[in-house]
């Protein structure tokens, strides 16, 4: 039955990224049937609604990857961030900042969580956090010499984009 599942999952997932997403969206559906308490199967289907723009049906299957046991640690980022930018996308913007803070305490390196915050803390006024947020992660991640050579600035503006010292 295992092989069986694992088969199932695999073509679908292929299937999803060669962009046939309703076939796969309509295997996968069979797959969550079948093992509902399956965290892979769930995070594979929400994957596929976002894919197809559906968000709404996407939520209940990232709750429920992330409430079952069983996603790799890589998968279960990937389902935090599908869940809180899936809520941001919906307007369920205070859900996205909790979904999204709590992910980059979890995976505190991942800048991709770190920038969907940043843009969940746009969209609830929280405009000096979502810049403090991208300029550290500008002066973190950026190979341009000239964000290195002005980092300590940058990185000292960040904290206070106000001060004019």
């Amino acid at each position: 039955m295992d092989n069986d599942r694992d088969r199932l999952l695999a073509e679908a997932v292929r299937l999803r990224k060669e962009g046939r997403h309703e076939r796969a969206r309509t295997r996968l559906h069979a797959l969550s049937e079948r093992f509902p308490a399956d965290a892979e199967i769930a995070y594979q289907t929400a994957w596929v609604h976002d894919a197809l723009g559906l968000e709404a049906e996407a939520v209940p299957h990232y709750v429920r990857a992330l409430e079952k046991p069983g996603l790799s640690a890589d998968d279960r980022k990937g389902a935090l961030l599908g869940l809180g930018s899936t809520y941001r996308t919906l307007g369920r913007y205070p859900q996205a900042v909790a979904t999204l803070t709590d992910a980059a305490a979890e995976f505190p390196d991942d800048a991709a969580l770190k920038t969907f915050l940043a843009m969940a803390f746009y969209n609830v006024g929280r405009h000096h956090e979502a810049m403090e947020l991208l300029l550290k992660l500008l002066t973190v991640t950026s190979q341009d010499p000239g964000i290195a050579a002005y980092r300590p600035a940058i990185e000292h503006y960040a904290k206070d984009l106000d001060a004019t010292d």
